[in-house]
Parts: C-alpha cells; structure tokens; sequence
C-alpha cells in the first residue's frame, strides 16, 4: 500500500519530466537517425580523387547486353575501367567556366535555374538555383550541382549501337555557347557526327518558365539499312562529403545527405553512401525515381511513369558514387525514326510539386516517424501563409489553431490541475499533521484527491498533449524549404536558423517559468527543485533551435498560461 501510494502521488511529476525529457531526446536521437546519414569530413579542394589529366582515376558506365532485342530489361555488367569524364574544377574555375569554356562548355540561362553542360557527354556539371541566394548577406545563387563534390548529371546511350559505349563519351557540337529562356520553353538540342553512316543522334534539353524540371531527350533518325539498338541511361554521380554549400540546421545537427530511390514496397527508400560500399544496390521497377537529398533540396533523375527500369547504386571509387538507371532496350528500325525521354528535376523539396512528377519523390521531405501528423500540419501552415504572407505570423495562427483543437482533450487536464492548485493549502496541512508517516499522508491525500475531483494523472494531459505535435513541427520547419531564409519582424530573418539575440529562447523560458509556477508545487522537495531549474535548462537547450520552433513554443505556452489562469478563475468562483 504504501508504494501504491506513493506512485500515485508522484506519477504526475514522473510523467511531466519523462515526457520533457523525451522531447529533448528524441528530438536528437531521431533526427539522427532519420536524417543524420553518416559523418562525413568537410571536402577540401585538395580531397578530390583526381588523377594527373585531372580526370577521375576511376570510373564506369552501366554496361548492357542486347542478345534479344525483344527482352525486357537491359542486364548490367557493371565493369570498371571505363570512362566517365570529369569536371575537375576549383573554386575559380566555376566562376570562369563561362568565360573559358574552351569549346567544351555550354550555359543555360532561365528565369529560375542557370547550368553548364558538359559536350564531352553532355552532362550537367553545374546547376545554380538563381530563386534562392546562398545566405541572406549574399545575391550568389545556391549552388546545388557543385562540381567541387563530384557532382553531375549525366546520362546517355549504351548498348550495341550507344554513343556512350567503352572508354568514350559521346562529343556533342550545339548552334550557341549560352542560351536564355525568353519565351515560356526552351529547347537545348546537341548534335553529334561521330556516328555510323545514316544514323542522326541528337540530345535535346527541354527547359521551362519557372519550372525546376528539364526533360532530356534522345532523337533517334535511322536512316541506315540496319536496325539501331541502345538503351538509355541516366545517373547522379556524387562524393559522399558533405555539400560545400549548404545550410546550418542548427543545435549540431546534420540533415541526411544521399541517394534516395523509390520501391514499390517502400516510395521513399534512402539509399545512402554506406549502404552501398560493401554491396550494390539494383532492383527493377515500374516508374519511380532516383535521387540525390540535402537538406532543402534535391536533384533526381524520373523515366516516364509507365516504364519498368533497372535502378542501382553502387561505389566507384574510395569517395565517389553513383545512383541511376537504365530504361529497356530500345530498337529503332531501318528508315525509322524515334525519341525517348527522361526527365531530371534539380531545386527545392517543394512537396507539392513533387508530388506531381512522381509516386514517392514528395517523400523526400522527410518528416521522421511523425510524418502523419507533420504533413497535415505543413497543410495547415502552408494554407494560413497563403492568406497572411508572412511565415512567423503563420507559425502564430497554426499554433492558436492547434491549441483550439487539442482545448476539449486538454481542458480537463487544466481542471485537474487548478484544483491541484487549490488543494495545496490542505496538502500543507496533511504533511505537517502526519510528518514522517509517509504512508498515512498518502491516504489522506488520495482520499481528499477523491473528494475534491482532483485527478494528478489528469494533469498532465496539456503537457503530454502537446510533445507529438511539437516533434511533428520541429521536422517541419526543419524540412520546409519555405522556411529558408523566411523573415518574420524585426531582427528575425531567417526562421529556420537561430535567434542572432536570444530574444525568443528568454521568452519561451520566462513563459516556461510561469507556467510552472501556475502548476502545483510538488510535494517532494527534490522534485520542486527540479521543476524551478528546468525553465533554465530548457532556455539554454532552445537558444540554438530554429527561430521559427521557438516560436511555436512561446506562443504555446503564453496560451498556456491564459488558458490555465481562466480555468483558475473559473474554479476559484465555483468554490
């Protein structure tokens, strides 16, 4: 009886500080492993694996056999030594790229996105989103394809009669050395001579208005007197450094960077640099993706829909990978002519947008175990912003229209805890009438529970309430490219990042110590003592969240405290 007892009293607490103390610790152990990948060392120009000519020392080509034309799915060889040209640039180089191009180099300019492809292969080698600078000082674009991380699109065709068979990549000639979008579209086409007699091979790059998607087509001519057989191919190819480019999540976190492809089983299935050292990747699948995550954006190769494709993943040297696939053989007949298209989409996880291209990629906003509850959320703030046009203001209504939902759960929580509240003077009474007889208090004290409706479990709904939801949005606001560099008022510019002052953290801790205060004392001393130092702790704990989390948070608590004072009353005038 007398442990009973004693559970009973302090349960509340326990659960108040199991709760508080699993908010903080998942927030940590989650995210790092959903999102934390593995550690990586920060890339110096000097780490890259080139050789002397400045061309990987290692690399290869998926490889097909076409015995039968009719067959399904082209079989990869996987064979090392074959090569696959790489842009060996420092830091100034990217700039003078351009400039120099030396005949090799071709830019793309539209409203939204800038690139250089590579002729040697036509591949993208730099990718620039021009909507999103690198820092909130700066009017330099995000560079997402950074060829200082190895990164580039490439793609191709292999086979019996590919362009992109062997050591060789194909040498594409195009009209002009820079292309700007002026109407709605705009099409890149890169010709190639060096083919056999008859066959007429272009590489056509479609380009859109505000659009981060650019479909890359192969345009097949057989003009010859002998059936041409290939099979497209398309890949990222990356190190597994950290982006050199790229944004502080805050609190020593490290958003997942890697290979993510879709399974029939699984839409979104993280592939990362690891899980592919010791063993390749490959698995066969209708439509889908492959793609390349960072934290807020992406780039990912998509084959029509409709189409079954060989995925795979695989090392191709000590620090460089590459995540792709190949789409069945393709025959194009004597006198024929024929096209196939891919489609590559480099820019932010804007979910809705993925949403439209292909099953599974708007998974690539990965918002955790809590996913269920964080995208309705992400609804609800996206919704609100399109009416207030300002993040922090959103973040405000979401949080009064949460706390409107959950009041009927929560309302008797408060209850149970202002009558805890008022019950305090007869608590003091019993501890001093029954001192050391730990077990008599205890019965006395449930007894008056009993007859007051006092109910010290009940109490800790509001608390316990809330932790999911908080978990839900802090991987929404972690995860929102929206919230990137989004100003709210004054000396807040960037909710995703920390408060440069500290204003919101001070706030949250002294709104935190009201709310405390307007809760019970507990009636174990170590347990008060704890319950008066946790706003500190949780102060200095919140100083390096993300402005925007913080927030949520004091707002939460200011209504909190409003809704618990009116309960107060309330008890107060029914007494």
């Amino acid at each position: 009886m007398h442990g009973q007892g004693v559970s009973l009293v302090d349960i509340q607490r326990v659960l108040i500080l199991v709760g508080l103390a699993a908010t903080a610790y998942l927030l940590i152990l989650a995210w790092n492993e959903d999102y934390g990948g593995e550690t990586s060392v920060p890339v110096t120009l000097g780490d890259a694996p080139y050789d002397a000519a400045g061309e990987l020392a290692e690399s290869e080509l998926p490889r097909v056999m076409l015995p039968d034309p009719q067959s399904q799915i082209p079989q990869l060889e996987n064979k090392d030594g074959l090569d696959v040209p790489e842009l060996a640039l420092t830091q100034p180089d990217i700039q003078q790229v351009t400039q120099t191009r030396l005949g090799r180099y071709i830019e793309v300019r539209t409203d939204i996105l800038e690139m250089t492809i590579d002729l040697k292969g036509g591949d993208i080698v730099t990718a620039n989103l021009l909507a999103y600078p690198q820092s909130i000082d700066s009017e330099l674009p995000f560079i997402l394809i950074d060829p200082r991380n190895s990164y580039a699109a490439q793609s191709g065709l292999i086979g019996p009669d590919g362009i992109d068979r062997g050591p060789a990549r194909a040498q594409y000639q195009s009209d002009l050395d820079v292309y700007e979008l002026v109407d709605d579209s705009l099409v890149v086409v890169l010709r190639t001579d060096s083919l056999p007699s008859g066959v007429e091979i272009e590489k056509r790059f479609t380009f859109r208005r505000s659009d981060y998607l650019v479909d890359v087509s192969y345009h097949v001519d057989n003009r010859s007197l002998e059936p041409w057989q290939g099979a497209v191919y398309a890949q990222i190819k990356r190190d597994g450094n950290e982006p050199l480019m790229s944004d502080d999540v805050g609190i020593g976190m490290q958003s997942y960077t890697g290979g993510a492809v879709f399974r029939s089983d699984t839409p979104y299935h993280k592939l990362s640099f690891g899980d592919i050292e010791d063993e390749r990747y490959q698995s066969e699948e209708t439509g889908g993706y492959m793609a390349m995550v960072q934290h807020y954006f992406l780039s990912a190769w998509i084959p029509d829909q409709s189409t079954r494709a060989v995925y795979y993943g695989r090392q191709l040297s000590d620090s460089v990978y590459l995540f792709g696939f190949t789409l069945p053989p393709w025959q194009v007949l004597a006198g024929e002519e024929s096209e196939q298209t891919v489609s590559f989409y480099v820019g932010p996880k804007d979910q809705y947008r993925l949403q439209e291209i292909a099953e599974g990629l708007d998974l690539t906003v990965d918002y955790g175990f809590l996913w269920w509850l964080a995208q309705p959320l992400y609804f609800v703030l996206y919704s609100i912003h399109s009416v207030v046009q300002n993040w922090g203001v959103a973040i405000i209504l979401l949080t009064v229209t949460v706390k409107l939902v959950l009041y009927p759960l929560s309302a008797a929580g408060f209850r149970s805890m202002a009558k805890l509240k008022k019950l305090q003077p007869e608590m003091a009474r019993l501890k001093e009438r029954y001192g050391d007889d730990r077990q008599k208090f205890t019965e006395e004290m449930m007894a008056l529970y009993r007859k007051e409706g006092a109910d010290p479990i009940r109490g800790c709904f509001p608390l316990l309430l809330q932790m999911p939801v908080f978990l839900a949005l802090f991987w929404t606001l972690m995860e929102s490219v929206e919230l990137r560099q989004a100003p709210f008022v004054g000396w807040i510019h960037d909710l995703s990042a920390i408060d440069p002052y500290f204003v919101l953290p001070i706030l949250m801790g002294i709104s935190m110590y009201i709310t405390t205060a307007l809760q019970p004392e507990p009636p174990d001393p170590m347990q008060a003592k704890v319950f008066k130092i946790m706003p500190i702790v949780f102060t200095l704990f919140f100083l390096w969240f993300p402005a925007g989390l913080v927030l949520y948070w004091v707002v939460n608590n200011v209504l909190s405290i409003l809704q618990q004072w009116y309960v107060n009353r309330q008890i107060e005038r029914e007494g």
